[in-house]
């Protein structure tokens, strides 16, 4: 039986006691604080969730928002059309960004390109390469970096290389603590635009004891992920992407549907599920089965439970 990601005991018990009134430490203090170290950003605010990130982040936002045409998250397009902004939808492959494309674009000035750190959690972007496309264009990034936060090669939720970077914490990211939510910038305007949606946005001091429990080896739990899922590209065959790292794999198939049904009977799981089926604007728009690894609790990466996965698809495929 595999298991759903769940908070650290930790963060549980510290959530607890603040709770109660046992611990009146401000937590948001030391989860800025942490952040600013993480991400290199000076200016952090704490949020309800990644979705009211992603609502003061555009909120910001005079210009087009340019959203990938698949790979992102559907958080981003709703989020854009509330807010009455003009979208722009960018050509991927199967996710990636290639900023070839964003030459074929007609956007106006003072507009943003808000991608994920993994395009539809499978491969990860080129977040340089972007980077110094955008900003010799005039564009603002901003990068989703639930998944990417922690990451020991410094690519992915990299103030260098985001103007903005917002993350969810909710479950089961990275950061896993059931809700809340963080935005970053070295903008300090970005903050001075967006004051009324930040008020609307605060989180409570027991979900930052949790995030701040959570930051401690965030880029540890972020590496196990990485490996267990690299382990599985390389043992199962046809996976998307097969040489970038991600937090998932997706596996292109015409009958991903009746594969899929099949192996959440093989692989059961004790709360929600990891197998999932495309096509599926927040991984790719083709016919497909994707391993949610990043969904598993950390028990579940070690070596024999993934080659009990790897031998189930491979024997269905």
């Amino acid at each position: 039986m595999f298991k759903f990601k769940t908070p650290s005991k930790n963060a549980t018990d510290l959530m607890g006691e603040i709770a109660k009134g046992n611990n009146d430490t401000d937590f948001e203090s030391l989860c800025i604080n942490k952040i600013r170290e993480l991400t290199g950003h000076e200016h952090v605010k704490m949020t309800t969730s990644g979705n009211n990130s992603i609502f003061v982040a555009l909120s910001a936002i005079e210009g087009d928002i340019i959203v990938p045409d698949q790979g992102g998250w559907h958080g981003f397009k709703q989020i854009a059309k509330f807010l009455n902004k003009n979208i722009v939808t960018l050509k991927t492959d199967f996710g990636l960004i290639n900023p070839d494309y964003l030459d074929e674009l007609n956007i106006n000035d003072n507009s943003a390109l808000i991608y994920t750190s993994f395009a539809g959690y499978c491969a990860e972007q080129n977040t340089r390469l972007i980077s110094k496309y955008c900003k010799d264009n005039g564009i603002i990034t901003i990068e989703d970096a639930s998944a990417g936060l922690g990451d020991k090669n410094q690519c992915l939720g990299n103030g260098k290389y985001a103007d903005i970077i917002i993350a969810s914490t909710g479950s089961p990211k990275i950061i896993n603590v059931g809700s809340g939510g963080i935005i970053t910038t070295d903008k300090k305007e970005i903050f001075e635009k967006t004051k009324l949606p930040q008020k609307l946005s605060k989180t409570s001091q027991i979900v930052c004891g949790g995030i701040y429990c959570e930051l401690e080896n965030v880029g540890e739990k972020l590496e196990v992920t990485l490996n267990a899922t690299k382990h599985l590209k390389n043992n199962i065959d046809g996976t998307l992407h097969t040489n970038k790292r991600g937090v998932n794999v997706i596996i292109p198939h015409d009958n991903a549907k009746e594969i899929s049904w099949k192996l959440k009977k093989s692989l059961p799981i004790n709360k929600s599920g990891f197998i999932t089926t495309c096509p599926n604007y927040n991984r790719v728009k083709q016919k497909a089965i994707s391993v949610e690894i990043k969904n598993l609790s950390y028990d579940c990466l070690k070596p024999e439970y993934l080659d009990k996965i790897a031998d189930e698809i491979n024997n269905l495929l």
